[in-house]
């Protein structure tokens, strides 16, 4: 039987992206018009910068504490948090937390060993492409990668936050990230992790010149 999935949100068009897909590939596995329980709850994103700007790690990993708790109230069984940022506060937040997490970075690599991408581009906000998270979880799995030079990742960066989570998607936005990963794949890289949420609104296998990972490596049925 499917579990309870507690989605931890922090942006609304990344939370809403995950719950749409995980009510939209469910049926594949579950049936017709099925998919798992879902429950969501969210701190607004102001109050999760306000930590991250402060590099307070610790401020970040009480919010998502926070929803974890209200969450296992609602009866979840378990709890993903479809943003990436965020995934820097994990280990301050798994000791305490009421429920298991799967955590989105591991679920990405694992996909990426699957799969056989042997060096991969990393693209997300300046929090993840200059963050520890990524580079400890891929070379867990001898998983090689590359990010943006230091223009690339302000632009990408900005684009994120000016754009995306406001639910603004250009075609210019577009083009950049086409290009970015373009040049990352003359370096060597098989595929590009889209490693903020709302990167899959503006980009996808359908658009970049690598394949693409994102939180959708997380396999929300029947899980943990």
């Amino acid at each position: 039987m499917p579990k309870h999935i507690g989605i931890v949100a922090c942006s609304a068009e990344g939370a809403a992206l995950c719950y749409r897909t995980i009510c939209t590939e469910a049926p594949a596995l579950m049936g017709r018009h099925m998919h798992p329980e879902v429950s969501m709850h969210t701190h607004c994103l102001a109050e999760y910068m306000e930590f991250v700007y402060r590099d307070d790690w610790q401020g970040v990993a009480s919010l998502m504490l926070s929803s974890a708790h209200k969450l296992a109230k609602a009866g979840a069984d378990f709890l993903i948090a479809p943003d990436n940022t965020i995934h820097r506060a994990f280990a301050l937040v798994a000791p305490h937390s009421p429920l298991p997490w799967l955590h989105i970075v591991e679920e990405v690599a694992a996909a990426a060993q699957q799969r056989g991408f042997r060096k991969l581009a990393i693209t997300g906000t300046k929090y993840t492409m200059e963050g520890p998270v990524y580079p400890e979880k891929l070379s867990a799995r001898g998983i090689e990668y590359l990010v943006p030079n230091a223009d690339e990742r302000a632009r990408i960066d900005a684009i994120i936050f000016d754009e995306l989570v406001n639910g603004a998607f250009s075609d210019e936005s577009r083009t950049y990230f086409q290009q970015v990963i373009g040049r990352l794949s003359q370096q060597g890289c098989e595929a590009a992790v889209l490693g903020c949420t709302e990167i899959p609104l503006l980009i996808d296998d359908t658009s970049s010149p690598l394949p693409t990972l994102g939180f959708d490596a997380y396999s929300c049925a029947g899980r943990p």
